[in-house]
């Protein structure tokens, strides 16, 4: 079975940073495509960035440019970093992973951007 664990999620100022970790078990996490997708409140969930096996990446629009994903293959650890916060960054954030044609998702973590 495929576990995903979030942690990070914190209040933070405008302009401010956070990262956001992602801790997988039960896959062959170095051939995992992983992403980030996110939750705001009255809101659909929305894809934020992806990790691809190859070593590629994607962003929303939204985050290009404010935050960085990676990953730690050796520790099946995905990581999002977070700069210069916005309070439209405020949501749940989710890692999500598919394996064996099913998605897997985390319970998320909450992120508050706020003065």
């Amino acid at each position: 079975q495929v576990y995903l664990r979030e942690s990070g999620g914190a209040v933070a100022q405008p302009g401010g940073s956070l990262r956001l970790s992602c801790k997988a078990s039960g896959l062959n996490f170095g051939i995992a495509d992983m992403a980030w997708y996110r939750q705001a409140p009255g809101k659909q969930r929305e894809f934020v960035a992806m990790s691809t096996r190859g070593g590629g990446s994607d962003y929303a629009d939204s985050v290009k440019g404010r935050f960085t994903i990676s990953r730690d293959n050796v520790r099946r650890t995905l990581y999002i970093q977070m700069n210069s916060l916005k309070s439209e960054d405020t949501a749940v954030y989710y890692c999500k992973t598919n394996s064996r044609g099913r998605e897997f998702w985390g319970p998320g973590t909450q992120v508050t951007v706020s003065s």
